[in-house]
């Protein structure tokens, strides 16, 4: 078992504060495995039907652990998630519970109550630059192709069948349990076209005419996905100019090893590894920034900006820009989107740089980051904000 500490300490942080905690990723990520590098920790499959009778009176299971940590895995098998999870929060405050699940808690047919204010939620996101050091593989271009995945990642060759399979069990598993979904074709098809347009602009209506079915249900049909963890929609950002973009979403594929395999990449190649780059910056941030909304930024001349993270109620932005290669970044962008948007940091995280550079962009001061050291950045820019 390769213990992943960056999240072990994150659960542990988190525990202490309330004393139920939802993780929750897609399956295979190491959400079981994770929880079960805990040595004191009391584990439970949801999957079993007489775990699930046991459950039937939450009452009586919880008196039997108290001061205990317990894993609840896969609750979203139960039939009343959130009204056990609330229970255990509001009468047994000194048990500790770590419920996962392969989505958030949007889906209204499974948790009734988001239990807000109740919980703490973590998103284990495929393996970061942290992970690295623990599966003592810092091989970015193998992360980039095999995908974040432990299984795909730990894997010596690449395993299409495998990723077939994956998403076959995502279908059957995660979905039908939670989700009714009537044209099966249609909604794997679409799940396909939006993995090999990863990173792109989204507009509903091609993918409808390709699908065959209509807009709205093309747009339901992102929001499962964006529910289920396999897709990321990241909204424009905009000061209100009539030359920016305002509503045309981006959509990204939750790991690069889907993309890749989509596309039928089997290594890095100077054409996909700034694509790559860009998938690896945006895990990078939900990992370690979940509290962060994430933007892009892009105008009508089709400037554009990576990703934008701005903290409430300030001006301040993070501006990011993601380069393979550094000599190739000439600030163009930056310049301009900050013509629209003048205060905040100026980021372009680079493959090929070993240390940070500085250079200048106009009146602006821009660093050039290593990816390898963006971990690292992100920590101490969170620092800054409080």
């Amino acid at each position: 078992m390769i213990k992943r500490t960056y999240w072990s300490q994150r659960v542990t942080s988190l525990l202490q504060e309330k004393n139920i905690l939802y993780l929750c990723g897609v399956h295979s990520i190491g959400k079981t495995t994770l929880c079960q590098s805990f040595p004191d920790a009391i584990y439970w499959d949801c999957e079993l039907p007489r775990v699930r009778r046991q459950l039937e009176d939450p009452e009586v299971f919880f008196h039997q652990y108290p001061n205990q940590l317990l894993i609840l895995d896969e609750i979203h098998r139960l039939s009343h998630p959130s009204e056990i999870l609330k229970i255990a929060a509001d009468h047994f405050p000194n048990t500790k519970v770590i419920a996962t699940g392969p989505s958030t808690l949007a889906p209204k047919n499974k948790f009734k109550d988001t239990l807000t204010g109740r919980k703490n939620q973590l998103w284990l996101t495929p393996i970061i630059l942290q992970d690295l050091e623990n599966f003592k593989d810092p091989d970015l271009h193998k992360r980039m192709i095999h995908g974040g995945l432990p299984y795909f990642f730990m894997s010596k060759a690449l395993n299409d069948t495998g990723y077939k399979e994956w998403i076959d069990s995502y279908w059957s598993k995660d979905l039908q349990e939670l989700f009714v979904i009537d044209k099966k074709s249609a909604f794997l098809k679409f799940t396909e076209l939006l993995f090999l347009q990863s990173g792109e602009l989204f507009s509903a209506q091609p993918f409808a005419s390709t699908c065959e079915i209509s807009r709205q249900t093309i747009q339901n049909y992102l929001h499962i996905l964006e529910t289920t963890l396999l897709m990321t929609v990241l909204r424009p950002y905009t000061g209100g100019s009539a030359n920016e973009i305002k509503s045309q979403p981006k959509v990204y594929g939750f790991d690069t090893g889907f993309v890749s395999y989509f596309r039928g990449w089997d290594k890095v190649t100077d054409d996909n590894k700034g694509v790559l780059l860009e998938h690896l910056v945006l895990n990078q941030i939900q990992a370690q920034l979940p509290s962060h909304e994430v933007f892009y930024w892009r105008d009508k001349q089709k400037h554009e900006i990576d990703f934008i993270l701005k903290k409430s109620r300030s001006q301040n932005t993070l501006a990011i820009e993601c380069k393979a290669n550094s000599g190739k970044w000439n600030g163009s962008h930056l310049e301009i989107y900050r013509r629209y948007h003048p205060h905040g940091e100026n980021w372009v995280i680079c493959l090929n740089l070993v240390e940070t550079e500085v250079r200048s962009v106009g009146n602006h001061t821009v660093r050039l980051i290593p990816f390898q050291k963006l971990h690292t950045e992100l920590d101490l820019w969170t620092k800054t904000q409080h």
